[in-house]
């Protein structure tokens, strides 16, 4: 069984993210990038996969500026066999995204895709559902447990309500959540290894997908502070200011 990968470059989770002064978007200058968290997951997942003997392949993919490399050299160091390199500087959103998967889906014809169900940076969730409607395979979203026997799939997914179980079958797409395991470091032998590996380089433009922006984005705002908390002395209290200060009931 062939497992596709898909990996973002991100603001890493540990930084303070900045607005720029004209308010165009983050502020991404001497800012440590690293892979998407939810990615790792999935990675780490389809490295399991095959160390169990499920998997035969892992291909990691990126797409982005020259940088994603670094991404997908950590991804290979996980354990990925392989990674694809899309070359883009510009923005990429997630049905264009989707659209370029879809083409490397038909190439690489793996039997699962496995991919964190959102990125840091957008938090749009909606790459693993587009890819899943332009393949019409089936999907399993926000899953926190994963059993794979013969050529059927069973996941636990995280819903409002709670849990819910769902049975697939391959080929599938499969969106991760943050309980399903703990990404490994990856060690030294491995990062070693890691800088020999294949990356093969595609554009857009080899994969036939237009990325011409359908969106434009007029401002970038950091939320409103804060403000402390406050005591009060009776219920009545809290009543009134909850009523009339807050509005909320």
């Amino acid at each position: 069984m062939k497992v596709l990968v898909p990996v973002k470059r991100v603001i890493d989770y540990n930084v303070k993210v900045r607005v720029k002064a004209d308010q165009s978007g983050v502020d991404l200058a001497n800012v440590k990038m690293s892979m998407n968290p939810f990615d790792e997951i999935a990675v780490e997942e389809a490295v399991r996969l095959k160390e169990a003997g499920t998997a035969t392949e892992v291909i990691a993919i990126s797409m982005g500026p020259e940088q994603s490399q670094e991404t997908l050299r950590t991804a290979l160091a996980m354990g990925a066999d392989r990674a694809i390199h899309v070359v883009h500087d510009g923005e990429l959103e997630p049905l264009m995204v989707a659209k370029m998967l879809a083409k490397i889906v038909s190439e690489e014809t793996p039997d699962l895709v496995v991919l964190g169900k959102q990125a840091i940076d957008d938090d749009a969730n909606q790459t693993g559902q587009l890819l899943a409607g332009l393949l019409g395979w089936g999907q399993g979203t926000f899953i926190s447990k994963l059993k794979i026997e013969g050529g059927a799939i069973s996941v636990t997914r995280e819903v409002d309500g709670g849990l819910e179980k769902v049975g697939l079958k391959l080929p599938a797409i499969l969106t991760v959540d943050l309980r399903l395991n703990e990404p490994r470091y990856a060690s030294l032998p491995n990062i070693m290894k890691a800088r020999k590996k294949e990356i093969a380089k595609k554009t857009p433009a080899d994969l036939g997908v237009d990325t011409t922006p359908r969106l434009k984005t007029l401002k970038v705002a950091e939320p409103p502070k804060r403000q402390g908390g406050k005591k009060v002395g009776s219920i009545a209290e809290l009543v009134d200011k909850l009523h009339n200060e807050a509005g909320v009931i």
